[in-house]
């Protein structure tokens, strides 16, 4: 078994991806909201190199993320990676990452 993590910025695309992983066998998921380290650090008043980006980004849109974990087996993580590559191009910069990490144990899943 593996965990698959895919953090996306355009929250829009998440619906697609969970549609198209559970129609590739993808039970299911757990997806969160969260924000970038960035955005925490210029919240914080005691961190003044971030002054100047503080007030330029007190009137823009903040940015949150989605970040999706998929707990698959291991014949699923090669096309499950893809299926996200091919619905979300990675390698544009502030669009999300993605890894898989190795799961050791794991309990709850039911069959």
């Amino acid at each position: 078994m593996q965990l698959l993590v895919v953090i996306l910025k355009n929250e829009k695309l998440m619906d697609s991806i969970l549609k198209q992983l559970a129609e590739e066998g993808v039970k299911g998921g757990t997806i969160l909201s969260g924000k970038g380290m960035g955005e925490e650090l210029m919240n914080m008043e005691e961190v003044p190199m971030f002054a100047t980006l503080r007030s330029i980004m007190r009137d823009e849109e903040r940015e949150s993320c989605q970040v999706a974990m998929f707990v698959i087996r291991d014949e699923q993580v090669v096309e499950a990676r893809e299926t996200v590559k091919r619905m979300v191009n990675l390698k544009e910069p502030n669009t999300g990452i993605m890894f898989v990490l190795p799961i050791t144990y794991v309990e709850g899943l039911g069959k």
